[in-house]
């Protein structure tokens, strides 16, 4: 599934999606949200989000968090022909694999979901892998901690998935390329720009959207991303 996407046509009109992850043309309206870029993070009571930026405002990696409980959020082209999540999936679990972890599938809320439990410096840690199909785009979010194996002891980070929202743009773009991210203009005007982020998504690999697998038994986004951009 290489090459690039094609140029698509804007689509119109409300979907029938019960929902999110929503794409911009189908989201319903009221939804207060933290806009950055081709993600919009609905602003959920208890959740922080935290994230990590270059001096040009681009995120590098976005976590949601709320008590022991997190959410890693990554989104990425994909074509307008078929979804990706069962291939990504696939590799997934395959690097997770040569890292020496088991990881089992399960049936979730969005399909098929991986999960895994991988050896942290704080101990032994849950992570889950969900992935969402869109048009044109594939949502891949990684739930950590309590919520990994047990979704409902963090309800806000399962709101914020079901109320995300997608602007994938029309450009053409090679499939499983990450889709920008940037910091708010609010958050960049006026400043000097964020501190550089001290490291990558540690879910990063050389394919992106199939990164997520923990690299030398650390957590994915566990390498303390800033609560928010910081100034020099």
């Amino acid at each position: 599934m290489e090459g690039d996407d094609e140029v698509e046509a804007p689509v119109s009109g409300k979907s029938e999606r019960a929902e999110g992850p929503y794409d911009v043309t189908e989201a319903p309206d009221g939804i207060a949200q933290l806009d950055l870029g081709a993600l919009k993070v609905p602003a959920v009571d208890g959740v922080e989000v935290r994230v990590q930026a270059d001096n040009d405002g681009k995120i590098q990696q976005i976590v949601l968090v709320t008590g022991e409980s997190a959410l890693q959020l990554g989104v990425f082209a994909a074509p307008r022909s078929e979804g990706i999540w069962d291939e990504v999936r696939g590799e997934i679990r395959k690097q997770l694999f040569n890292d020496g972890v088991a990881a089992e599938e399960i049936s979730g809320d969005y399909g098929t979901e991986l999960r895994a439990r991988v050896r942290t410096p704080e101990g032994l840690t849950d992570i889950r892998f969900v992935g969402v199909d869109g048009p044109r785009w594939l949502v891949r979010a990684v739930f950590q901690g309590p919520a990994a194996a047990d979704p409902s002891v963090a309800p806000p980070l399962l709101e914020c998935l079901r109320n995300l929202v997608v602007d994938r743009g029309h450009e053409a773009m090679p499939v499983r390329e990450p889709l920008p991210l940037r910091l708010p203009k609010e958050v960049t005007e006026g400043a000097a720009g964020p501190d550089q982020a001290d490291a990558g998504d540690p879910a990063a690999s050389a394919d992106p959207a199939s990164g997520g697998a923990p690299a030398n038994g650390e957590e994915p986004g566990r390498r303390k991303p800033s609560p928010r951009p910081r100034r020099k």
